[in-house]
């Protein structure tokens, strides 16, 4: 059965509603635009008009749980810890995927007539034991700075890293069994998990962890990016409404694949408290991994599935093709004009005309070939003296060495047999 997150009770059709209504237990929400790239438009109408729907739907059919996959963006950016038990005290959530998560989450406390219970995960990645993952985000998106780096760069050489806030990142399979395995305890109606990672790492950790995951070279001297926010926004404006840094920048961006707003959240300021989680999963051996076990595994399926390079079509159409193509180098198009099949006449001497170029290209001209029966140098083109490194003649140098280097004036060819066949069978090459 398929659905839509934009129609009202998902587009499901009226026959379909009543015959699910009292068969269903749970129902998980988890379809979202989870895009920093993406518009605010469409984030509303599928983030916030989706749950709406969606919760909608639940009521339709008379399920008996309604379980909604938030994320720990429904915080914004608060300052310190965020705990399981605060939704109100967000604050610093004016971007469209901040803003829509926090106003998704308030249709469902607000809104939702079933029991409901409300997930927050953390930065999801791929499979702890796989790195399997369909989707380029959180991390991701410094892959290709790192593989640039380790193209570039020397394994030896220290390299300089970007240091800032925390970011809390979670296997997809760990964010899996820990919500199939509290969505079936009893307790756990109007209350919210954090699905999160309990140490959690600085944004200059995780970019060290992954450059050794990628043998690239290590990060050892990192720059605070809280530092760039002395910087007054007046003067970062004026900079990027220069036409060469704004297309420099635009285009370092666009090669490393990183979206508009990824700076905006390095100095990621907020972290999350997660003992009610920790509470429910205690004797399950469900438990968070260490990003530093897995962390090979996410970038080797990268590399070798999700790389964008690995997409690019490198054959001569999709190289050129779309594209406007310039060509320079090429001759004047009157000089390599062909002759027509009767020659333009020459003009007269005392024309003014006469000391024009010629029309049409001149002939290529060659370099005439001694013989037995002309043994004479030729007068045109004059030959200069020929010396002991001459690669043209390997055995008569004596010979080419004494005729005369005057234009116009001949000089008898070697009488000696062995020279004179000598001369004929390794001349000045034509």
């Amino acid at each position: 059965m398929f659905g839509d997150l934009t129609q009202k009770k998902l587009g499901v059709a009226a026959d379909e509603v009543r015959r699910l209504k009292g068969e269903i237990d749970h129902v998980f929400h988890l379809a979202a635009v989870y895009d920093l790239a993406a518009d605010a438009e469409s984030q509303v109408q599928v983030n916030v008009e989706g749950t709406r729907h969606a919760v909608e739907f639940a009521k339709a059919i008379d399920a008996r749980h309604f379980h909604h996959v938030s994320s720990i963006a429904a915080a914004g950016l608060y300052e310190g810890v965020f705990r399981e038990d605060m939704f109100e005290e967000a604050e610093n959530y004016e971007h469209p995927y901040f803003m829509t998560k926090h106003e998704s989450e308030k249709i469902v406390r607000t809104e939702c007539k079933v029991p409901w219970t409300v997930y927050r995960p953390a930065m999801v990645v791929g499979d702890s034991r796989t790195g399997e993952m369909d989707k380029i985000d959180g991390p991701y998106y410094f892959f290709k700075l790192i593989q640039r780096m380790r193209q570039l760069l020397p394994p030896w050489l220290p390299a300089i890293g970007l240091e800032g806030g925390r970011i809390n990142i979670v296997p997809v399979d760990y964010v899996v069994d820990a919500l199939d395995h509290i969505a079936h305890r009893d307790g756990i109606a109007k209350r919210c998990f954090h699905l999160v990672d309990p140490v959690g790492y600085r944004v200059g950790d995780v970019l060290d962890i992954f450059t050794r995951a990628a043998h690239a070279p290590r990060m050892n001297l990192f720059i605070n990016a809280a530092l760039l926010g002395f910087i007054p926004k007046g003067v970062k404006k004026g900079l990027l409404a220069i036409a060469p840094i704004r297309r420099v920048r635009n285009a370092v961006m666009k090669d490393l694949g990183l979206p508009e707003d990824i700076l905006e959240f390095v100095n990621y300021p907020t972290r999350f408290d997660a003992r009610e989680a920790e509470a429910m999963l205690k004797g399950s051996g469900i438990a968070c991994p260490n990003l530093k076990d897995y962390a090979w595994r996410l970038w080797d399926y990268w590399e070798r599935h999700l790389d964008p390079d690995l997409h690019i079509d490198r054959t001569r159409r999709g190289t050129v093709g779309g594209k406007v193509v310039l060509v320079t180098g090429g001759r004047r198009a009157s000089a390599w004009r062909r002759p027509t099949s009767s020659p333009k006449p020459a003009p007269p001497p005392s024309s003014a005309a006469a000391t024009r170029t010629s029309w049409t290209r001149p002939a290529p001209r060659r370099r005439p070939r001694a013989t037995n029966s002309s043994p004479t140098r030729p007068t045109w083109p004059t030959w200069p003296t020929r010396t002991a490194s001459c690669r043209w003649c390997c055995k008569s140098m004596a010979a080419w060495t004494s005729w005369s280097t005057t234009p116009g004036v001949p000089s008898a060819a070697p009488s000696s047999p062995a020279t004179t066949a000598s001369t004929t069978s390794s001349g000045p090459c034509s």
